[in-house]
């Protein structure tokens, strides 16, 4: 008789006799024989009662490991033995000497044994085992059952770090509201957890998900605000009404973040509230700002003429995104108010065509250009404007037979001095333009970056004398911008401005300890930031923090 023989009688007599002791023999000795035989012996117990077959299968898993690995049959056979009498699994949960119970566990999860549970959550509570613990919390996840809610939202409130994030994704995995509650008690203790969960109410989308994904867009944290506000970008036009909703909130902050996110997600629902928002004139410009950067987004049909209005507010970066937005929707009742608006007062007309300008609104610059009381304004403008904002209006000029405009726009003001470079990082294409604009008046370079990975990347291998940033800005914050520039630059080696709407406490001492140099509060007039930047680059330079 041959050994794999030998070894198949062997393990057949053993089972018929439910011999455990000598069945464990055989299993350890199968290290010693090839595949073969292995899976022979192995297969013998697919005949076994459930109760010898799964103790034993189970021993061999955890034992054997390695072997079982290259024997998937084995876990087949466990399987069909534990579905066949599924007490086997609660049992061998139950009893924390059963030598085998992580792999009854793991079935319990595998085979979604729902009636196990109740010994999981008893399993949970007993356990001092960490790794344990988090191997059931997963299985709670996997079986989705609500009845480990609790548990799990117990969870939540250990010190131990592996165990809360395991508990956060089990309780995304059950999604119930119940699930949901728990999970946002648990918000606003860590804000590295917070991100987790935000993803988790992402995913879930129920109306309690939405609220606690509406409520993080006023966490002190900015990592933490821009997680939830892409995450309700993302689910979209389910999230509007909430969000219109905040629009009357009366906070600042709040109006602002919810007009960002209604504006990427340009559902025209979202056009109704905005409009009245701004039939109430904000006194918060940074509202206003908003509100027509958003209103430019979306798609405005007989809706369009609220945005003449923009076009008289007092403060400019207000008219330049109401002028942004009027050039995407621009008809002819518009057409003829504007320009009715514009001939009205010289002081107006500037104003106007200013805007216009810088906002590198073509549509309604040529409507206005047309008007030849208008024409030596606009020229006036665009020989001082920026040289890439005089070679896009050259080319539109031209495009459309002004010939007349064209004269002195392509060529350069004299340079009396080398011009310092600033560094200007924002994700609004909108306050970008205004920082060219502004900039070049004031007598510096620009260099601009929508997305601070690339601002970081050219920072690698070139140096500005100075750098402007936003501060909620999406995957790197203005803030964790400031520490990589300090990781490599001191405070007196490059200044860092952070510009920004908000001005909240915990902001600005996390900006300050960044190695933010100062905080100058949007809407910036061309004066503040003049000044803001010669502290730093025309005066001696603030010791370090």
């Amino acid at each position: 008789m041959s050994e794999r023989d030998h070894l198949l009688a062997e393990i057949t007599d053993n089972i018929s006799r439910k011999d455990v002791i000598k069945a464990r023999l055989v299993l350890t000795h199968l290290q010693h024989v090839d595949g073969t035989a292995r899976e022979q012996v192995l297969g013998a117990f697919s005949t076994a009662d459930p109760d010898f077959a799964v103790p034993g299968l189970a021993w061999f898993l955890t034992e054997h490991s390695d072997m079982a690995l290259s024997h998937p049959r084995v876990r087949e056979i466990l399987a069909t033995k534990i579905l066949a009498i599924p007490e086997l699994a609660s049992r061998a949960i139950r009893d924390p000497s059963t030598p085998h119970r992580r792999i009854c566990v793991s079935m319990a999860g595998e085979l979604r044994l729902t009636s196990t549970v109740p010994d999981l959550l008893e399993a949970l509570r007993k356990s001092t085992d960490t790794e344990e613990m988090q191997q059931i919390i997963d299985v709670l996840g996997d079986l989705g059952d609500d009845r480990g809610t609790d548990a799990l939202g117990d969870v939540l409130c250990s010190h131990h770090r592996g165990l809360v994030i395991s508990a956060i994704s089990a309780l995304g995995k059950i999604g119930t509201s119940t699930a949901m509650l728990r999970l946002g008690e648990r918000m606003g203790s860590d804000s590295q957890l917070d991100l987790l969960a935000l993803n988790v109410f992402a995913k879930v989308q129920d109306s309690i998900s939405l609220e606690n994904l509406n409520a993080s867009m006023r966490s002190q944290f900015v990592h933490v605000r821009t997680c939830a506000k892409k995450n309700l970008i993302h689910i979209g036009s389910k999230a509007v009404p909430m969000l219109a909703e905040n629009l009357c909130s009366g906070d600042p902050d709040v109006q602002i973040h919810s007009l960002n996110v209604l504006g990427d997600i340009g559902d025209p629902a979202a056009i109704a509230p905005i409009r009245k928002l701004l039939h109430s004139h904000p006194e918060n410009p940074n509202v206003r700002f908003a509100a027509y950067e958003a209103l430019g987004l979306l798609p405005l049909n007989r809706e369009a003429f609220v945005l003449t209005r923009g076009l008289s507010d007092p403060v400019e970066h207000v008219c330049i995104a109401a002028a942004r937005a009027i050039d995407r929707n621009l008809n002819g009742i518009m057409h003829a108010g504007i320009k009715n608006l514009a001939l009205d007062r010289k002081e107006d007309a500037h104003r106007i065509l200013r805007a216009v300008i810088q906002a590198q609104a073509a549509n309604l610059f040529l409507s206005l250009v047309s008007e030849k009381k208008l024409q030596e304004t606009a020229r006036d403008l665009l020989s001082r404007a920026h040289p890439d904002i005089r070679v896009f209006f050259h080319g539109i000029l031209r495009t459309h037979g002004h010939a007349e405009l064209l004269t002195q726009l392509l060529t350069p003001a004299p340079e009396c001095r080398a011009r310092k470079r600033v560094c200007a990082v924002d994700d609004s294409r909108m306050i970008l333009n205004i920082y060219k604009s502004t900039l070049h008046e004031l007598g510096y370079d620009s260099l601009l970056f929508e997305f601070p990975a690339r601002a970081l990347e050219w920072m690698g291998a070139e140096k500005p004398d100075i750098v402007l940033t936003d501060l909620n800005m999406p995957d790197i914050s203005g803030i964790e911008l400031c520490r990589q520039i300090r990781a490599r630059y001191g405070k007196t080696e490059l200044p860092v401005i952070m510009v920004t709407t908000q001005n909240g406490f915990n902001d600005n001492e996390a900006a300050f300890a960044a190695g933010v140099n100062e905080i100058l509060q949007k809407p910036f007039t061309r004066r503040a930031l003049h000044e803001a930047i010669k502290r730093h680059l025309e005066q001696p330079a603030e010791k370090d923090r």
